[in-house]
Formats: C-alpha cells, structure tokens, sequence
C-alpha cells in the first residue's frame, strides 16, 4: 500500500491550510478532482458515477467507512447513479494534505 493511502492520526500531526501552488501541485496527482469554491469555502471535489443507485449507496458506504477511519468527512452529494464528493479542512478555512490523502483513499476504491 503506498504510504500516501496509510491511516494517519491527524489528532498527533501539524496541519496547516496550502498554499495555492501546493494545492495545484497536489491537484495535479488526482486524477479528475478539481477546485471549487473560493476562500474558505473551497474545496477539491470529484464526481463518481456509478450504474445504479445500489452501487452510488455501496461507494456512499465505503466513503463513510474511509473517513470515520481517518476522522476526516467530506460533504457529499448523493443521487441515483452518481455521487459528489468535496473535501476541505473547515477547521483551517482551506485544503490541507489531509483532503489529499482522503482523496486519494477514495480513489483506491475504484482502481
């Protein structure tokens, strides 16, 4: 497992927002996430679509299990046959490397 999709403990680890050419330079590694939102409220997000609403419910499902694991919720849009996920870190007002890592578990679902 590359070390990027390990569990980390936030709760032991400094986090600060990025800085606008270190959330591209991050952006760059995920395939099909983009910005969204400005300030504080901006976000990285990627929309997944599935065939069905079992499966939408079954990636919901794994998304939940991915960010209690990491203690880390995205906002998420749920419909029929597709589902919007959007990480920011609230608490910092930004994007840190923790929406990064999540993303990037997300993504290892479907791989």
């Amino acid at each position: 497992m590359p070390s990027m999709l390990k569990k980390k403990d936030w709760s032991t680890l400094t986090r600060r927002a990025l800085t606008a050419t270190e959330v591209v330079a991050n952006l760059a590694k995920l395939e099909s996430w983009r910005l969204n939102g400005d300030g504080a409220a901006v976000a990285i997000e990627k929309t997944f679509t599935f065939a069905n609403y079992f499966e939408t419910m079954s990636f919901v499902n794994a998304v939940a299990f991915i960010a209690h694991a990491q203690d880390h919720h995205p906002d998420l849009s749920v419909h029929f046959s597709r589902c919007v996920v959007r990480f920011n870190t609230h608490d910092l007002g930004g994007i840190s490397m923790t929406d990064f890592d999540c993303a990037a578990q997300i993504d290892a679902l479907l791989a």
